[in-house]
């Protein structure tokens, strides 16, 4: 049979579909003659820097990816951690920036949809999610209106689906004003011996297609997410997906109970790429061809082509291989949940990729170099450079007290109670902590004192002025938040978002960047089991901050003794633990220097790792213990900021002591690394045994209804509490 083509190549073509000039050339040698239009599509869909990280492979092999708990590492639809007691959490992080932007409600809401599809196909129940989201200055035209439509879709999908939303993050800058990012995170539990993969097995097995018909919502999403934006940004408005979370509802609960069944081989969500990436994954893995006859494909639309249907993304759609003599009770669970049941091809042992429509066979590709012989790049890249040192002469002074309710209230310190609040973070009845601490921490179903902690963190200004150390705060300070909680941290995901690797300065500041996370997750025992990178964040040649989020997962023993925020009693001493005897020094890339004085200067905070890891297997000795009554890392804004945190957490004051000589503005507002404010009774602080080279500062004492910094006038807790929850209510009003 003849392979049937009705469209006829061109240069244009092949740009459109974001092929290069020697991509075209390498596909021509490997499959020895011209593409069909749908097999373009595919090599398209395959080939785009989304589906096969063709800029990042070599710098992502250097991460480390395993560890005693780790049962699955990055190369599945998710990472899997043993928990203990025959559990596993299951957890990934994925970006969906580009479809954001153009369709903020459907972008976030299909972003959410997405990686919680990628967690249940692994055979978990989705437990959490967060979201880091970050949007282009507050002035800008556009900023408002994509809060709003991202913070919407966020809470429609997940709150409809029935998952809480217990963190994340919300930023400001003017560097995302034309490109926002939307890091969507979600985790899973599931018994740790029955994780479900997607490696084909068996030839001549029913390939079944399940969930929702196929639609043009979507075509080309892949290929878009891999390209830079421009001003006729609002055409690519079709490529964006659509979700429905009430046919995902459905769709998780019939595959877990086919799962249940025992019916199933191998299973692979349909996302980006739709059935085209879905299938050759699952082929490929397991060293298998896959025959397609499109015409058994559900659809929801009338002369659909086998292009359309092969890259269409539509939402809520899976692609299992199954046992054949179970084809009837997995149907019958399926339609039972009002799902699409559809056999819609069989696995072969011919290694080809073969794709019918209408009596005509559309593509004959071969399986493995679809995906193995995609282009691989090591790219030039140039030394990010360093820069210039920070004199303490150089940041302006001023009256802390003022500083601090200032910062208190400015777009990217203030309060993210107007966002979390629209999300439903207490479904399913497991959550321990409210938005708005260190991290989320939910109890874990089936035991009795055993808690999960979730954090996401990154500094994007930091990773700018040092994409190296930015690299090692963003996991230190998801570990450190971890920490504070009390949760043994046990690994991590990560989503690279950078602007165009084509351009050496951009490719140099990914290269540091993975560098700094690798050592960092060496050092802290924290490995990277899963994760996304998204390249291409830009528009116009303006790119956003190197960006790359840090997502991790922790565990508490005993959730009774989980640490939390906010201040527990009046009369109780404060300590800075990890911090130098002068509290703090580190002013560079502060958030004092930025928000109040509009300067973006200094180098970004070393993070010293050896200190990190010790700091913090001390803070959690004191937090199981029962010593620490609460525990907060300070991080942007400094140690002053982590203060009035804890104070408007609680609603009690302090005192903080400052010697006459302190450098008052470096020590409530620098930036040093490693740092936590705990405290304790002033029984357990007497009997407070030697810290293990750990240094440990005395700085005050909680109690009253203000707070007073040194020598600065007292600032009661409602001003600082007014300043910190009224800036987002008031730009969103």
């Amino acid at each position: 049979m003849t392979i049937s083509n009705t469209v006829s190549i061109t240069d244009e073509l092949i740009a459109a579909h974001g092929l290069k000039p020697d991509e075209y050339q390498r596909i021509l040698k490997l499959i020895g003659r011209e593409p069909t239009y749908t097999e373009l599509g595919i090599f398209s869909a395959m080939w785009n820097e989304h589906c096969s990280y063709k800029s990042s492979k070599k710098w992502l092999r250097t991460l480390p990816t395993s560890g005693p708990c780790v049962i699955q590492g990055p190369g599945e639809n998710a990472g899997v951690v043993d928990i203990g007691d025959g559990q596993a959490v299951v957890f990934k992080m994925e970006s969906h920036n580009h479809p954001s932007y153009i369709e903020p409600y459907q972008g976030a809401a299909t972003g959410v949809g997405g990686i919680l599809r990628d967690v249940f196909t692994m055979g978990a129940r989705p437990v959490a999610t967060m979201n880091a989201l970050r949007f282009g200055e507050p002035e800008h035209a556009k900023t408002r209106h994509l809060v709003s439509g991202v913070v919407s879709g966020v809470g429609g999908y997940g709150n409809a689906f029935g998952v809480p939303t217990v963190g994340g993050e919300v930023q400001f800058d003017a560097r995302y004003n034309d490109n926002c990012l939307v890091n969507a995170f979600a985790a899973g539990l599931a018994d740790a011996d029955a994780i479900f993969y997607s490696k084909a097995e068996g030839v001549g097995l029913p390939v079944v297609y399940l969930g929702a018909k196929t639609g043009r919502d979507g075509v080309g999403g892949a290929t878009m997410a891999s390209a830079e934006f421009d001003d006729s940004i609002d055409e690519k408005r079709p490529t964006v997906q659509v979700g429905d979370p009430f046919t995902e509802k459905c769709l998780l609960e019939a595959c877990l109970e086919l799962m249940a069944s025992g019916a199933v081989i191998a299973i692979q969500d349909m996302g980006a790429a739709g059935l085209t990436c879905s299938a050759v994954e699952m082929g490929a893995k397991g060293d298998l061809g896959i025959r397609l006859d499109l015409d058994k494909v559900p659809v929801r639309e009338e002369r659909m082509s086998a292009y359309e249907m092969m890259l269409s993304e539509s939402q809520e759609r899976m692609l299992m291989v199954l046992r054949p003599e179970q084809e009837k009770e997995a149907e019958a669970i399926f339609h039972k949940w009002g799902l699409d049941f559809a056999i819609v091809g069989e696995t072969t042992d011919d290694l080809r990729f073969r794709v019918f429509h209408q009596g005509d066979e559309v593509a004959n590709l071969p399986i493995k170099e679809l995906g193995d012989e995609a282009p691989e790049y090591d790219r030039p890249w140039v030394e990010p450079a360093a820069p210039a040192a920070l004199e303490r002469t150089d940041v302006p002074d001023m009256d802390v007290a003022e500083a601090l309710v200032k910062l208190l209230g400015t777009p990217n310190i203030s309060s993210r109670r107007w966002v979390w609040e629209q999300y439903d973070t207490l479904i399913q009845g497991n959550s321990l902590q409210l938005p708005g601490g260190d991290a989320g921490v939910i109890r874990v179903e089936g035991h009795a004192t055993k808690a999960l902690a979730f954090s996401s963190d990154v500094n994007p200004r930091y990773c700018e002025a040092d994409p190296f150390e930015g690299g090692k705060q963003a996991v230190a300070e998801c570990w450190r938040n971890l920490t504070a909680t009390g949760a043994l941290p046990l690994a991590a995901t990560d989503n690279l978002n950078f602007g165009n690797p084509e351009r050496p300065e951009i490719m140099g500041q990914l290269v540091h960047a993975i560098k700094g996370i690798g050592e960092a997750c060496r050092a802290l025992d924290f490995p990277i089991v899963s994760g996304n990178v998204s390249l291409y964040n830009e528009t116009n040649g303006q790119g956003i901050l190197p960006t790359p989020t840090i997502g991790g997962v922790g565990l508490i023993d005993d959730w009774s003794k989980m640490a939390r925020v906010r201040f527990a009693a009046e009369n109780e001493e404060i300590f800075l633990v990890g911090g130098p005897r002068e509290l703090g020094t580190h002013l560079g890339q502060s958030a004092y220097l930025r928000d109040l004085h509009g300067r973006n200067e200094g180098p970004a905070p070393h993070v010293d790792l050896a200190h990190e890891k010790a700091v913090g297997d001390f803070v959690r000795g004191l937090i199981r213990s029962g010593i620490a009554t609460a525990v907060h890392d300070c991080s942007d804004g400094g140690l002053g900021v982590a203060i009035a945190e804890m104070a408007i957490a609680s609603g009690i004051g302090a005192t903080v002591d400052l010697a006459d000589d302190c450098d008052a503005v470096a020590a409530l507002f620098g930036e040093d690394q490693g740092r936590y404010v705990v405290t304790m009774s002033k029984d357990s602080a007497a009997a407070l045994a030697a810290a293990n080279g750990v240094n440990i500062v005395r700085i005050g004492t909680t109690g009253g209804s203000s707070l007073k910094l040194g020598r600065a006038r007292a600032i009661p807790v409602v001003e600082l509490k007014e300043a910190h929850e009224g800036w987002f209510p008031t730009f969103m009003g």
